[in-house]
């Protein structure tokens, strides 16, 4: 995967962002780097329903809808 960065925009709650700004300044890591990091969880937990090729004889269960209006 590409390692260069591109610009994006994301809104998080009041809570959530205090709660980044705290981790940064326990840990001194960006906040950047977390919202990369949760990224990353968020697509190898859905990679089944990324495009791809899947290898042969491997069976992917249906996933259950997810309902977005309760996030």
């Amino acid at each position: 995967m590409s390692r260069k960065k591109i610009s994006t925009t994301i809104y998080v709650t009041a809570e959530q962002n205090e709660l980044l700004r705290q981790l940064h300044a326990r840990t001194k890591v960006p906040v950047a780097v977390y919202i990369r990091e949760g990224i990353d969880l968020v697509l190898e937990r859905y990679a089944s329903s990324l495009p791809g090729q899947l290898p042969l004889g491997v069976t992917v269960p249906p996933q259950a809808p997810s309902d977005e209006k309760d996030r």
